[in-house]
């Protein structure tokens, strides 16, 4: 459903609804997303981190806060183009891990810096829950993909 002063196409609900259907596997492990701020040019995810998204030395594990930074940029082109981003890849991953992160909720703030008809940029800054010091810093590139692409392959 089309949010007219928003102009997103998805609102959180919406978004969470198809990963629980369409894209389980995201929940694995008993993970647990909360989308705390949906904007039309960023987004707030909070994952509640627990046991098994820790490393030994008892801190978040840098494949979580990867995979966090990937899916908050997927759920951004989801909000924006609703089902038509579904397919949608990640073209281009980086991230600098800048401290340990305590254990717990982490919290990625992302914000779209470029959004074109194929290809769209995020900016990521990772924090731990309640805390403004940043943990990771990462850059994602999304192409989108329409179903008639992967049809004619």
């Amino acid at each position: 459903m089309s949010d007219r002063k928003t102009g997103l196409k998805w609102g959180a609900d919406e978004i969470l609804a198809f990963l629980e259907r369409d894209f389980p596997q995201v929940f694995r492990n008993g993970q647990s997303y909360a989308i705390e701020r949906l904007e039309p040019k960023g987004v707030s995810v909070r994952l509640i981190a627990g046991e098994a998204q820790l490393r030994p030395g008892g801190t978040v594990s840098g494949p979580t806060m990867m995979e966090l930074v990937d899916l908050a940029m997927y759920m951004m082109l989801l909000a924006r183009h609703g089902d038509a981003a579904r397919l949608c890849v990640t073209t281009n991953f980086s991230i600098s891990f800048l401290r340990k992160p305590p254990p717990g909720d982490i919290v990625v703030d992302l914000e779209l810096i470029k959004h074109g008809r194929a290809l769209s940029v995020g900016d990521a800054r990772v924090h731990a829950a309640g805390r403004e010091m940043l943990v990771a810093h990462g850059e994602c590139t999304y192409h989108m993909v329409s179903d008639s692409a992967t049809q004619s392959r």
